[in-house]
C-alpha cells in the first residue's frame, strides 16, 4: 500500500460537492456520499453563489427515499473547503469554483434538478446515486454499500 491510499493512512478522505447555488446537485450528492459511505468518507457541498434554500423539489424527492435534508443549508465554497478535501468535484460551477493546486478536480455534467417535477429530480437522482456508488468504491477499496437508496423508491 502506499502512503497516500486512505485504508493505510488511517485518513478518511473528504469530497466537496460544488455548483452554483448549492441547493440541488451538490446537496444530492453530499447526502448520497454521507449515506453510503458510513463515515468512510466526509462529504460536504458549497456553492459559488449560494442561494436561499435547497431546492424544495429535491428536499421532497430525497425525503421520499428516506434521506433527511433538514440541515441543509447552502453555503459558500470557499478556497480553504476546497484545500482541505482530497477530491472536488464540480458540477455546474465551471471556472467560477476555486482551483486549489493539489486537490483533484473531477467534472460531474448532470442536468440541474430546480425547477423540475418529481420525475425529472429523480432522473437526476439516479444519474449522481450512480456517480456516487462508483466515486465511493474508487476513494474507499473494499468498501461494502447498502443497498441503493432507488430500490426503495416508491
Amino acid at each position: 500500500m502506499t502512503t497516500t491510499d486512505p485504508v493505510a493512512t488511517n485518513h478518511v478522505p473528504q469530497v466537496v460537492f460544488a455548483c452554483v447555488r448549492n441547493g440541488g446537485r451538490s446537496v444530492i450528492s453530499r447526502v448520497l456520499t454521507e449515506h453510503y459511505a458510513g463515515g468512510q468518507v466526509t462529504a460536504l457541498s458549497a456553492g459559488t453563489q449560494p442561494g436561499e434554500h435547497i431546492h424544495p423539489e429535491v428536499a421532497d424527492v430525497l425525503e421520499k427515499l428516506g434521506l433527511d435534508t433538514s440541515a441543509e443549508q447552502p453555503k459558500l465554497l470557499t478556497r480553504e473547503t476546497i484545500a482541505a478535501s482530497t477530491v472536488a468535484i464540480t458540477l455546474g460551477c465551471g471556472e467560477e469554483c476555486p482551483y486549489v493546486p493539489g486537490v483533484r478536480y473531477v467534472d460531474w455534467p448532470v442536468a440541474d434538478p430546480g425547477g423540475q417535477d418529481e420525475a425529472g429530480v429523480r432522473a437526476v437522482v439516479a444519474d449522481l446515486d450512480s456517480r456516487v456508488r462508483t466515486m465511493l468504491t474508487e476513494l474507499v477499496p473494499g468498501i461494502r454499500l447498502p443497498a441503493s437508496v432507488l430500490e426503495r423508491a416508491v
